[in-house]
Parts: C-alpha cells; structure tokens; sequence
C-alpha cells in the first residue's frame, strides 16, 4: 500500500454557548431545559412531561433491574427558543451529534426532518420554520425511538441499545454561502494527502460550499496551513463561480509542506488548518472552519505486521464502549477523553472504536495524546435480506467515513463485527447458502464503498471465532485486513488453541493481514480464588488469561495488533451471570477502577516507571490459619516495569523478586488483622514505591482454639470461590469437613448439565438480589455439615435456591457444546439443627420458584457437641448453597 497521510478535521465546539460571528456562524448550545416524556405525545392529552438536560438517556435505571427487557420504543422531547431577526438572513440548522435509533424533529409542529441509525451525527434544517423576533417562541419536538426494527442494524449484540437523544445538539446559523451542512452529518471539508515521506508531505483540501442565494456568486477559498509554533507552513488561495441554489465541490492542491513534523503515538504532532470563504468583491468573509491536522504514513505487512513512518510497530490496545455507570450512554465528554487518558497511561496505542462510532471527543482525544484506532458501524451477528437493510449500511457507512475522516488517528474503516454468529435457517442448508451470499454481497458492497470513499485507509471485517463459515463463504477474501474475536480458553475449548488458531490462519492466508480484534476474560472485582478455573469470573483467572495471550501474540509478527475487549465493563441487559446485565471482561470496572489486568498491561507496555500492588484490590480477606500458626499464608502480586521488587510486610523486609511477566509475586505470612505492604523499585538513581494496607479475617484452624477466638463464618459451597458482597461479608470457599473444624459431609458441587464452563455453578441471574454469586453455587446430595464451634449462643442463617432447571441462556460464543436446561427437579427435604427440625418438606421450587433467592435464619444455643447440621431427603437430592454463622455475645 502506497505512504499516506490523513488530516484530522476538529468540529468547532458545539458545545459551546453562542459564538460571535467573525467566520459567519452563529452556533448554540441547545442542551439546557429539555421536556421529556415517555407518552405518545402526538396523541395522548395530559402528557406528564419531566425536565431534562442533554444529553439524556431513559434506560438508566431498567437496563439494571431483574425484570427481564428493558424499554424500546418511542419517546419524545421537547424545548422552546427564540431565534432573532438577525438570523432571517442566515440558513439555520440544528445538529444532532446522535440519538438512538429513529428521529423525527418537529418545527412549530410542522416536520422538519428525519434520521436513521443511531452512532452517527446528523444536520436538519430548520430555517423555513422558524418564527424570527425575540418575543416568537419556537418549539422542538423530537420523537426518538429505540424499538427494534428489522431494517436497522444493530439487529442483536452484546451490548444494550440505549434510546435517547444521548449526546449534544446546537443550533448552527450560516451566512447563504458557507460549507455544506448537508453531506452525511459532516461539514464539507475533507483533507487528505496523496504521499507524505520524511522530507514532504502533499496536501488535498476536497470541500463542499452551498449557496443559498438566488444568483450565482465569485468567491476566494484559502486554506493555510500553520505548525504548533504558529508558523504558516503551507497556504493556497482559489476562485470559484459558485452557482446559486447548489451544493458546488471544489479541490485544493496545496504546495507541500517541507519536512513534516510527523505524527505519532510517541510524538502526536498537530498542525491547525484554516480554511476560509471570503466573497470576491468586497472581501467579506462568509465562512471559516479551523481544523487540526497530523501527518503520517503507515502501512500493514502479512508477515511483518504493522509499520507507521517507516517503522515497525505492534498495535496493542483495547475495545471500547460508550456506557458508564450511573449515566448509561449518556456521557458528558470529558469522560470520553478520560478515557483515552487511561488507555495512553497504560501504555496502549490502538482504539477500536466499538461496535458504532462515537462521540467525536474520543477520536479528538486520540489525535491529541497519540492512539491509532478503527471505527466501525453497527453490523453485528446478523442480516435482514432486504434493500432497505442494504441502503441502511451503506449510508451509516457513508455518514461514519465522512464524518471521521479527518482524523489522523482513524486508519481503519471496519463494517461488519461477528457476521456469522447468529446464522439462520440452520435446518435449511439449501436457504442458508443463499442468505450467506447475501451477506458477502453487502460486505463487498460496504467494502467497494468504502474504498472509493476513502482510498487512504484500510477496510476490516472482524469475525469470531468459528473459522469454517468465514473460509467457505469466501469472507476472509473481502476486506483488507481481517480480525479475529478469538476467546480460546474462555468461551470454549482450552487455552492453547489459540496459538494454533493464528498460525493455522497465517498458513493458509500469508498474504492477508490480520489482528486479533477481540480477547478477554470476565473478571468480576467482587470474585477471587486461590484455585482459578475457566469462567470462575475470578480476577486470577483473568489474569492468567492475558498474561497468555499477550505472550503469543507478541511471538507472532504477523499478528499486527491485540486488540483487548474492552477497555472498561459494559452493560449488556441480556446477559444474567455473577452481576447480572453486566460484560466484565473489562480492564477497568464500570466505574473505570483499574482492575489488576489493567496493571498488567501497563507493566508490558508503559515506558514511564512505575510500581504498583495490584493485590491492595482484595484488600479485604478471609481465610483458615494455617497448622498450628495464628498466620496465614497469602499472595501478594506487584505490577511493575522495573527489574526487581523490594518487599516489605508489616516493616519488615521479606525479599526481594525478579519481574516477570508484568509481575513480581510472593506468598507472605497475614496476620489477623491489618496488614501493611510497601513494594519498591528502582529506575537508575529514582525510586518507586507503593504502599496498600491489607485487612485479613484469620478463621481458627481449630474452631475451639482459645487463642484466636471464632466469632463467625460466612461459606460458599460448591464453589473455590471467595466473595466480598457490597454489605461487606465476607465469603470463603466451603471444605470437606475435618474435625476440630467446618465443612461438608457427602455430596457434590453443582454443574451445569452439558456445559463447556465452569465446573461449577450457574450463570443464572438470581433475582431477588446482588449477591447472585452466594446462590449460583451449590453442595447437591449434601448429607451433613458440621461446624465445631465452642459453647455459645448462635444465629445460623443458611442461604438455599433451586439451580435445577434454571440454566441461563445458551452464550453466543459457545461453539463445542450447548448447555441446555437441566429438568425440574423434584426436591424436598427435611433440615435438623442439632437433631431439632428446622426445615421440614422443604420444596424451594414450590415454595419459592426456580433462581430465587431463599434464607432462613435460626438463634440457636450451642453445648460441648458443636453445631451439626442434616439434611433428609424424601425426594430428590438436599441442597444448601451458603451459611453465616455468627456468635452472640
């Protein structure tokens, strides 16, 4: 591929209050003192209307909740405002920057316009509507609407279709010539350069000007060009007859700009492009934009993966989507740009913008702190066969590469995500082929597209993990570089697939460039485990994971980029596991709180020294004293991208470790208790050093043990698993009972029947509460549990729910098995507390249904014998999923 260069183009502030009118636009925020309701406002009377600033969403709250669904369909907005008789002589329009998925805006009731697909930014005109003078009131009405449409995509994803005008809206007033409004959502300049080297760079200004005027008019165009130091590096003026009542394109070759100060993650260097309309008579200027710019050349290799001004450079980085906790996509844009704070802090230099563009502060942040990314519009798992499906891709396409293209960080245009995951007409192979051509004509379609709209930048497909269908259909051969979802080891089959995966790729394709565009393990941060297993959603497990992929990666040249997904967790409504409508494969938790993954990253990829303690996260522990010791042994792991570790517990020096493989890691006597840690490092003469204090519940090993004194226990059986629930107990794995201690008698752990996850538990969403990881797991058969605590008074509080026939719904990604829902049980028992029934003919299915959340709580008084808990069958096998017990004084 030939060198490029693309120039990024910075939409001037539109959220900004009313500009003056030097460049001829008058632009206004328009977010403040919304009405908003869900009502059928075109209809119904009595309408509740609540106020609302923008940006807005209505799926905050129900995106949360147990009840299946969430709300899609139509609600409506509404604002007034006055537009001055200054703008009688100006074209006016609002901007929308996005609302999901259809609008329809209203002017003084009369309709003005109209948008489909709801990632990109879209222009209504509004001029012949409006009432001019300061005492006329207008009024918007908008109606949005998220209900699922079989012609718009997304049709199906692992993300949530939040509705809502969701980012900001102005109102733009323009002189009657000025650049067009009206090209795809974007503002009718675009820069390219058709070479750039180290010595010189050539530049392409193509625009689109709009004259609103009943005559035809002469007018200048100049475009200068200026470095960071405000030196004019480049500078073109051209003359236009522009004719009236028209959209005119025009083009600039402007003289090349002489030892570019290049652009890159290491160095992102950002030139300012001005580009003015000025009328040839009097001088007048009509129009102005002011746009950054960066130059850079790059291209892919099949074998030696990605190069960037000429060097070789491994893209790694991560996904991201757009939601936040307590917000859901409707972000101010401050957090977008935080965002990419985070990412360049750990070192990253790729973004891929997914699975929709976005907010354009994200690409603004990218340019400006040095992150190469993709984008991509909502094509995901799955087609609708119809024109109307088609003519929908291509504008979104259309509208995502005009309004991103003066980015210098975007250098891939991505359109299909996962294609074939959800494949229909399984039971007719014959229908299924044909419906698979449909989908490679749409993905040539796009990819012809875009390549005619944007020759400078590579096209992607990113498909998942299941290589047959994407080979046969001839998918791989479309775009320019394939990406691979590749979840080996978590999702199914194990771990070590993936290598032979990526080379069995690159040997049957070696001319074709690839990333991995999708990897990640779902760590819930309230989860840890001693013992981690695939899908035990445990941070260790996560851990390992990357630490695996990473390592393979970085072996293979080919593998241009690691993409990880995702940057930060997400809410996806359907999905139910440990915290219900939550994706956890994030780096960061919703909230953006560094997991430890993210500290692992930093430590491979940051150049800036720094040591970290990644396990102050599990800052709150429980666990058994080891034999005849009052301390217990545990791990401690410090993130760092220096050579060696000092560490220190509780003052004392315990060693120090070598680094490696993004970590140094120990295992160092607790005590009960508060435990303090310092880790330090060294980078030449500086030193670096963190410090975390950890609290410890030592359980005595002998529960009689007068030394350190039982006070009480929270347990998890069937499961390794420990848990820190948000009420601040503290649960720990269950055991085979040992005398002297706690633990089970008989029976075994639940497993989903027919499942490739977790060897244990249920994904299902335990509605009823939080704590879905207290009841996903348990002891099936169990006949005794036995603690053997000291005389005392007890509550005792066993936590039960019925798993049997409450599997969650098959996951996408589950390509070796199918999991499917095991038969209602038919269960009932009787439960004795110390050979008093506490529980007789208990049926939890009956009683309670199926995936609810059951406790039953008993004060008790405890003799020399300890505590000895049985469960009688009369039907079926007994369960128990957890118990507290806790001493009263």
């Amino acid at each position: 591929m030939k060198q490029f260069i693309f120039i990024y183009f910075l939409l001037i502030c539109f959220s900004a209050p009313a500009q003056n009118e030097k460049n001829g636009r008058v632009i206004t925020d328009m977010n403040m003192n919304w009405s908003f309701t869900k009502a059928d406002a075109a209809n119904a009377t009595n309408i509740k209307w609540e106020t609302i600033n923008l940006p807005h969403t209505w799926n905050i709250a129900d995106v949360m909740d147990d009840e299946p669904g969430y709300y899609r369909g139509a609600c409506w907005y509404k604002k007034n405002f006055t537009v001055t008789d200054d703008f009688k002589n100006k074209e006016v329009y609002l901007f929308f920057e996005a609302a999901n998925q259809q609008t329809d805006i209203f002017i003084n009731g009369q309709k003005a316009g109209s948008h489909t697909g709801g990632y990109t930014g879209f222009y209504v005109y509004i001029s012949p509507f409006l009432k001019y003078s300061a005492d006329n009131s207008n009024e918007i009405t908008v109606k949005v609407n998220n209900a699922f449409d079989q012609n718009i995509p997304p049709l199906t994803a692992d993300f949530t279709f939040y509705g809502g005008i969701y980012r900001n809206v102005s109102m733009i007033a323009v002189n009657k010539i000025h650049f067009a409004c009206d090209d795809h959502g974007a503002n009718g300049i675009y820069i390219s350069t058709p070479s750039v080297t180290k010595e010189n760079a050539s530049v392409t200004i193509n625009g689109i000007i709009s004259n609103d005027n009943t005559s035809a008019q002469k007018i200048n165009i100049t475009t200068t060009i200026l470095n960071e130091e405000g030196t004019v590096v480049a500078k073109l003026n051209s003359q236009e007859d522009i004719k009236s009542g028209m959209d005119q394109k025009f083009t600039q070759e402007l003289k090349p700009v002489m030892q570019p100060h290049l652009w890159s993650p290491d160095d992102p260097y950002l030139y300012t492009v001005n580009t003015q309309i000025t009328a040839s008579e009097s001088g007048k200027e009509l129009d102005a934009l002011t746009n950054k710019t960066g130059f850079r050349f790059f291209h892919f290799d099949a074998a030696k993966g990605f190069f960037l001004n000429g060097n070789a450079y491994k893209l790694v980085g991560v996904s991201r989507h757009q939601d936040h906790e307590g917000m859901g996509n409707a972000l101010p844009k401050q957090l977008a740009a935080d965002d990419i704070s985070l990412l360049k802090n750990m070192g990253g230099n790729f973004l891929r913008v997914a699975h929709y563009p976005q907010d354009q502060a994200l690409l603004n942040a990218c340019d400006e702190m040095g992150i190469l990314a993709s984008v991509e519009i909502p094509v995901v798992n799955e087609i609708t066969e119809s024109d109307t499906f088609y003519n929908n891709c291509r504008n979104m396409q259309l509208e995502m590469i005009h309004q991103n293209y003066n980015h210098p960080s975007v250098i891939i245009w991505g359109y299909m995500n996962e294609i074939l995951l959800k494949p229909h007409f399984k039971a007719d192979k014959k229908r299924q082929s044909i419906y698979y051509a449909n989908i490679a004509k749409l993905a040539r379609s796009l990819d012809s597209l875009s390549r005619k709209e944007d020759p400078y930048r590579y096209t992607m497909m990113a498909n998942h993990g299941d290589f047959d269908p994407y080979y046969n259909t001839g998918l791989i051969n479309i775009p320019m570089l394939v990406g691979w979802n590749l979840y080996m080891g978590w999702y199914g089959t194990t771990i070590t697939d993936l290598p032979v995966f990526l080379d069995h790729y690159h040997e049957l394709f070696p001319e074709r460039p690839m990333m991995l565009t999708e990897y990640g393990a779902d760590a819930d941060t309230r989860i840890r485990s001693l013992q981690p297993v695939r899908f035990d959603k445990s941070m260790e497990y996560a851990t390992f994971f990357h630490q695996y992929y990473f390592s393979e990666m970085m072996k293979r040249p080919f593998v241009a980029g690691a993409i990880v997904w995702n940057l930060a967790d997400f809410n996806s409504e359907t999905r139910q596991e440990t915290m219900p409508h939550m994706n956890n494969k994030g780096l960061l938790a919703w909230n953006r709180e560094p997991k430890e993954q993210y500290y692992f990253y930093q430590s491979m990829l940051s150049k800036n020294p720094f040591v970290k303690i990644t396990s102050a996260s599990w800052n709150k522990r429980v666990n058994v004293a080891d034999s005849g010791t009052g301390y217990c042994m545990q791990p401690v792991k410090v993130a760092s991208n220096l050579g060696y570790i000092q560490l220190k517990l509780n003052d004392k020096i315990v060693g120090s470790k070598k680094v490696e493989n993004g970590f140094a890691q120990w295992t160092v006597p607790f005590t009960n208790g508060l435990n303090k840690i310092s880790a330090e490092g060294s980078a030449g003469i500086k030193e670096f050093n963190d410090t975390a204090t950890i609290a410890l519940q030592i359980q005595p090993y002998n529960l009689k043990d007068k030394k350190n004194i039982f006070t009480g226990i929270n347990i998890l059986l069937g499961t390794n698993r420990f848990f820190n629930s948000k009420q601040g107990d503290l649960w720990m794995p269950d055991k085979v009972y040992r005398e002297g201690s706690w633990g089970h008698v008989g029976g075994k752990a639940f497993r989903l029947p027919n499942s490739n996850r977790t060897p244990y538990g249920t994904d299902k969403n335990i509605s009823g509460t939080d704590d879905d990881p207290v009841y996903q797991t348990q002891q099936v058969g169990i006949e005794k549990y036995r603690l053997d605590v000291p005389p005392g008074n007890y509550e005792l509080v066993l936590h039960f729910a019925e798993l049997s026939g409450a599997v969650a719904d098959d996951l996408a990604y589950n390509l070796s098995t199918t999991t499917k829902a095991d038969p209602k049980t038919k269960r009932i028992f009787n439960v004795y507390v110390n050979d008093s029934v506490m529980l007789e003919n208990f049926n939890i299915a009956e009683q309670y249904g199926i995936a609810k959340p059951v406790d039953k709580k008993i004060m008790l008084q405890v003799k020399d014998n300890g505590l000895e808990i049985r469960f009688k069958a009369i039907t079926g096998e007994p369960v128990l999923n957890a118990l507290q017990l806790k001493k009263i004084e």
